[in-house]
């Protein structure tokens, strides 16, 4: 991916613009009357592991066909053949967003209408079938009503939803699927890291590559995230936070962490090379998951650079616009949100 560095004062101006998107009611879903307000969960002691919820979103269709109307049903295991395209050749797209709840009980998505552009993108790239924009969006919604008293309480954390794209049918050469499943489920989360908002320490991988010239990295398929594993072990056994990647032709300039996208703090929009981590004042991840995530430190052949961190600092305050956007206590400007019960 190309990375960009960041002109803050810009960026924050561009956030807080007007922009306007319509947003379309969900179906009615079926949910049970007698169930409390909140899940029987100890929302201080949240992290980014998986707390099965009530129910999941589940839809399919045929090759060259259309999704139709998804049903809501409880959360579990799902059955696929031995044979299935995303078992055999890793036929799959997933996506990740978050729900949060307001003081007064209103539920916000962020941006969701942006995922669901990626997974038709993703889609087109592995050839299969795809949600449309509004059934992506009106998806999301059903999962959460649905699981409506697993989303935290204001301040706690937000709801992480997560569709996934499969080819389930059958095949046995290398072919398109005949059949796709849509599903969407959930889990109540708070910070990803386990560092939560301490700064972060990464180290400059150069002997595995995050993606190739001309591949699926800019798509989010399935296959691009298992290869990350061997390096980011390697990273965490000597203490570190994550890998930040190179570019795979020329080793020089930085691609992005293991999950996430990487910001230096400088004034210009343009790639950026490895060596300038020994000049920049600051660095810091984002990512759906992720949020915003400031670097304390990168470590690159041997080498150990340290940046600006906390009070003052760009990371913190474009993470209380964010959050605060996301959370609904900064104005949406942008029509970014869409608020429901």
């Amino acid at each position: 991916m190309i990375l960009r560095t960041l002109n803050f004062p810009s960026l924050r101006k561009f956030l807080l613009q007007p922009r306007y998107l319509s947003s379309s009611k969900p179906p009615p879903v079926p949910i049970p009357s007698d169930e409390e307000e909140y899940a029987n969960v100890d929302w201080d002691s949240l992290g980014f592991g998986l707390t099965p919820t009530d129910f999941m979103y589940v839809t399919k269709c045929d090759a060259g066909q259309s999704f139709g109307d998804g049903e809501i049903i409880r959360y579990g295991n799902i059955e696929l053949g031995p044979s299935a395209g995303v078992l055999n050749y890793g036929q799959g797209l997933f996506e990740g967003t978050k729900v949060y709840r307001k003081e007064n009980g209103k539920l916000l998505l962020f941006r969701p209408e942006e995922n669901a552009v990626r997974m038709n993108v993703g889609a087109k790239r592995m050839c299969m079938a795809s949600p449309s924009i509004d059934q992506f969006v009106n998806a999301l919604k059903q999962t959460v009503i649905a699981n409506k008293r697993w989303v935290p309480p204001s301040g706690k954390g937000s709801l992480y939803l997560r569709p996934l794209l499969l080819g389930s049918g059958p095949v046995l050469g290398v072919a398109p699927a005949p059949e796709y499943t849509f599903l969407v489920y959930a889990s109540p989360v708070r910070n990803y890291f386990k560092e939560g908002s301490a700064p972060l320490n990464l180290y400059v991988e150069e002997d595995f590559d995050r993606a190739s010239r001309c591949g699926t990295g800019n798509i989010k398929t399935i296959c691009n995230y298992a290869p990350v594993l061997m390096a980011q072990i390697r990273a965490k056994i000597r203490g570190f936070s994550d890998v930040l990647y190179l570019d795979s032709d020329s080793k020089k300039n930085l691609e992005e962490v293991s999950a996430c996208n990487i910001f230096v703090a400088k004034v210009e929009e343009r790639v950026v090379a490895v060596e300038e981590l020994a000049e920049a004042d600051e660095v810091f991840c984002t990512g759906t998951a992720v949020g915003v995530a400031p670097v304390g430190s990168v470590t690159y052949k041997s080498t150990r650079f340290n940046y600006k961190t906390g009070s003052g600092s760009i990371s913190e305050e474009l993470c209380k616009i964010i959050l605060g956007i996301q959370t609904g206590i900064i104005e949406d400007k942008k029509g970014w949100i869409i608020e429901f019960d």
